[in-house]
């Protein structure tokens, strides 16, 4: 399962409104790539496809999709959004992390 910060979900939201659409008519993919100085990177877009292989889960309002490989590298994850002057984005708060990079865009298991 993964969790969505109501931060995130209003910053998802925005976004999509950007794009055109809603949260009932968009996921966000979720995923975990090879890289990044920490061995594993975090992937995250918006998508209007939901593929027969990928897992679905819905928390705040928000459809979130992973691919099977992603799945057990992100289970009990939350997505954050945070702004401000010290730094403005997504993040992701992993419990499976082992350590992370000081980016908080890579992490090891």
């Amino acid at each position: 399962m993964i969790k969505v910060s109501e931060s995130a979900r209003k910053k998802l939201e925005d976004l999509m409104k950007e794009e055109g659409h809603t949260l009932s008519d968009s996921y966000v993919r979720v995923g975990v790539t090879s890289g990044g100085c920490s061995g594993l990177s975090y992937d995250l877009k918006l998508d209007q496809n939901l593929n027969e292989s990928d897992k679905l889960f819905e928390d705040q309002g928000v459809r979130i999709l992973i691919d099977k490989k992603s799945f057990l590298y992100l289970i009990g994850t939350t997505l954050e959004y945070q702004g401000g002057l010290n730094g403005k984005g997504f993040s992701f708060n992993n419990p499976n992390a082992s350590r992370t990079c000081g980016c908080g865009e890579s992490f090891a298991v």
